[in-house]
């Protein structure tokens, strides 16, 4: 039978409880913080031990809560489905937690702050998302879309359906937004296409392509920064 040990079983000087308690969460290490919301290991380990697990794995640390998915977790020794699903949750809480800190920044005129808004919920794709960000005419965001999923194609991609949508929420500006899961934000040709045909739509529709921003592994493309939008 196996026994469960607690982070209560380590010493006051190491116990996450009574050192939050004390000096704040601010002070606890990763795995502590890890170990808080696990709460019990599994036999002969105790929970900050299988929380230095998650933070070893591929050593990305913090990081493996976005990229382990529920089967990577359920490997680790101690974590069971209901601490897998309470983990990929907090990972969505935290990512859902920066974009409505960073939505109060978010200008239409900065690509930076656009930039900022989207990295944390597309830099950790596999896939390449294309998102449609639109704005009214005081440049507040209305809103955003998925238009695709997969590899960003002018053959693909519908300026049609782009347009339907900016003017069902009566859109002035419109942003286009997507990934590369390289981390590399470089421009493709396709990329440079989809932005000409979006943009020559829009001209005709009298909706502005304010923007296309790649995002990359910590960084960006702007379109308009890098005067590739006429």
């Amino acid at each position: 039978m196996n026994k469960h040990l607690t982070v209560k079983e380590l010493p006051d000087s190491e116990k996450p409880y009574e050192k939050c308690l004390k000096h704040g969460a601010e002070i606890l290490s990763d795995a502590e913080l890890l170990a808080v919301i696990i709460r019990t290991g599994t036999a002969g380990r105790k929970s900050i031990d299988v929380a230095q697990d998650i933070l070893n794995r591929n050593e990305k640390n913090l990081l493996n809560l976005y990229e382990l998915n529920l089967k990577d977790f359920m490997e680790i020794a101690g974590i069971g489905t209901v601490k897998a699903i309470q983990l990929k949750c907090l990972a969505e809480i935290t990512k859902r937690m920066t974009k409505a800190v960073r939505l109060r920044e978010v200008s239409l005129n900065s690509a930076s702050s656009v930039a900022s808004y989207y990295m944390e919920e597309l830099r950790h794709e596999n896939r390449e998302k294309l998102m449609l960000c639109m704005f009214d005419s005081q440049s507040v965001l209305l809103g955003d879309e998925i238009i695709s999923i997969g590899t960003v194609n002018a053959s693909l991609v519908s300026p049609r359906e782009i347009f339907i949508r900016a003017l069902m929420q009566q859109a002035v500006h419109i942003i286009l937004l997507h990934n590369h899961p390289s981390g590399i934000p470089l421009p493709s040709t396709q990329d440079k296409l989809v932005t000409r045909r979006v943009q020559e739509c829009g001209e005709m529709l009298g909706i502005r392509l304010s923007d296309h921003i790649i995002i990359g592994d910590n960084q960006y493309f702007s379109f308009k920064e890098e005067n590739l939008l006429h």
